[in-house]
């Protein structure tokens, strides 16, 4: 397996060599348009990002926020004359959220930070409640005879993190053996709390049915501020995320048996099942129209943020994309294709469901380009296993500009991944499916599905740079006289090629 610089590949296979690199290594009138349109002046990523991050704003699965960015896409897209559609995958219940206010009553003052959880239930008015902590040690019988004290109460059920201070604050400040017995006992307490927890069951859903005021959770994401915002199971008693700091205040108090009192007024809305959609755009190809490139991207968030780089930034980097086709290329070879998916954070529902409802896009597949992570420039594309992929990949970057090509690492033949995003949808039928992949590790730890993940975080140089790649990987796709081979390489260790799951229809599938 290599990991191969893709400028150099480029140069190696399919570019005469030269003394000094060419910012345009072929005389493609179609890439510099590209370029000028996407790069030097012609670029909307700014103005499609702040309307989608700012005034849209967050897009849960069968939200009103996610129906409203799709009224948004199709607008755009009738704007630049390219046909689009909404295309119904199933149903998912909906919600909306409103307002969390929370605050700390005694033993002193104080506004905490918190919010709902996805699809939690929200209260009919302020309400008060003193906070308790599961008791520590309990076994099952202790646990039922505690349990009745939980009513009118707000219960803490996370494990309480000694330090909010990140690791890397740890390691560039403090003293080596201080931080590492930290960590060392940080450990042990996070053991034992799983440990107590594990024997209760389903445990909101026994508070809830208890007569809990609400239920306290922190899901810290190791930095600064951050926690992950996911989603709630109960159908009357809401659950609520408090930072990471404030969670460890309340429960503190609790635990030392300081009389915290709590007061919250969260307001949410119930909507029922609904149609949720997919937003498909289309220009239709002139020679081999049942042949396809597909630009693919989640439309749907967590909605703890704005889901800006999770995933507006590839949903910007898709719909720009397709404008700079329209604008430079719009007489395709090949049918181009951008497929806007919903569901993705709850199964790869919409794309999967996509695939299995279009039989002959998969067939007829040339290449998918997913982009879902964050955003940086794109550094990295692995052939996810197909063993002729690398030949077609230097192709292409034979002819994009060096100040996009240079950075980006190509792993071939590469192997194929087990999870992760959309292009997975496609792959697991067999079909060349690629992520265009961004760095990764500020990502994970503070914007993916975080309440950070907001509108000022987007890198506006490297949202042009990915948009402009995506037209021009999708441009060269589609004037390609060879198709993507489809060959796939002996995996290590035996393993099988991934399987497709059949995609949930509902949101009680």
């Amino acid at each position: 397996m290599r990991r191969i610089h893709a400028a150099a590949l480029a140069v190696c296979l399919f570019a005469p060599l030269s003394a000094t690199a060419q910012t345009f290594p072929t005389d493609d009138a179609v890439i510099r348009r590209m370029w000028q349109e996407g790069m030097e002046g012609g670029s909307q990523a700014y103005r499609l990002a702040q309307v989608l991050m700012d005034s849209i704003g967050p897009r849960l699965t069968g939200s009103p926020g996610f129906n409203a960015a799709i009224d948004w896409t199709l607008k755009m897209y009738e704007g630049w004359g390219i046909p689009a559609r909404r295309e119904q995958y199933g149903t998912w219940r909906a919600w909306r959220r409103e307002y969390t206010h929370v605050d700390l009553l005694a033993p002193r003052q104080r506004t905490l930070v918190g919010t709902m959880l996805a699809w939690s239930p929200g209260t009919s008015g302020p309400v008060e409640g003193d906070v308790l902590v599961i008791p520590d040690p309990v076994d099952e019988a202790a646990f039922a005879a505690w349990l009745p004290q939980v009513r009118g109460k707000f219960v803490a059920i996370s494990f309480p993190e000694p330090t909010c201070r990140p690791a890397e604050s740890w390691e560039q400040w403090a003293r080596p053996e201080s931080f590492q017995r930290m960590d060392r006992e940080r450990t042990v307490a996070r053991q034992a709390f799983a440990a107590r927890l594990r024997p209760l069951g389903n445990l909101t859903q026994r508070l809830e049915a208890a007569g809990a005021a609400g239920i306290l959770t922190s899901n810290w994401s190791a930095g600064w501020g951050v926690n992950k915002i996911f989603s709630a199971n109960t159908q009357r008693v809401p659950v609520l995320d408090l930072s990471c700091e404030d969670y460890g205040l309340v429960y503190r108090l609790a635990q030392h048996s300081q009389g915290p009192r709590m007061r919250l007024d969260a307001r949410s809305q119930a909507l029922g099942e609904v149609p949720v959609f997919n937003v498909i755009a289309e220009m239709r190809g002139t020679q081999l129209p049942d042949e396809y490139v597909v630009l693919s991207a989640h439309l749907d968030s967590w909605d703890g943020a704005s889901g800006a780089t999770d995933n507006g930034t590839g949903t910007i980097t898709m719909m720009e994309a397709m404008r700079i086709l329209r604008a430079t290329y719009p007489n395709p070879r090949r049918t181009i294709l951008v497929g806007l998916w919903g569901g993705e954070e709850q199964g790869l529902i919409g794309s999967g469901a996509f695939a299995a409802d279009h039989p002959e896009v998969v067939n007829g597949l040339q290449a998918a380009f997913n982009q879902d992570n964050g955003t940086w420039r794109i550094d990295y594309i692995r052939m996810q296993g197909f063993a002729g992929a690398g030949a077609s990949f230097g192709r292409w970057f034979g002819k994009l500009p060096n100040e996009i090509s240079e950075l980006i690492d190509l792993d071939i033949p590469g192997v194929p991944e087990r999870g992760g995003s959309d292009h997975m949808s496609f792959i697991c039928h067999g079909a060349p499916g690629f992520r265009l992949q961004s760095s990764y590790p500020d990502y994970r730890q503070y914007t993916w599905h975080t309440n950070l993940d907001t509108f000022d975080k987007i890198v506006w140089d490297d949202l042009k740079n990915n948009a402009t790649l995506a037209a021009m990987l999708a441009y060269l796709a589609s004037e390609d006289p060879d198709r993507v081979p489809r060959t796939q390489r002996a995996l290590p260790g035996g393993q099988a090629w991934p399987a497709c799951n059949t995609p949930r229809r509902s949101s009680g599938s």
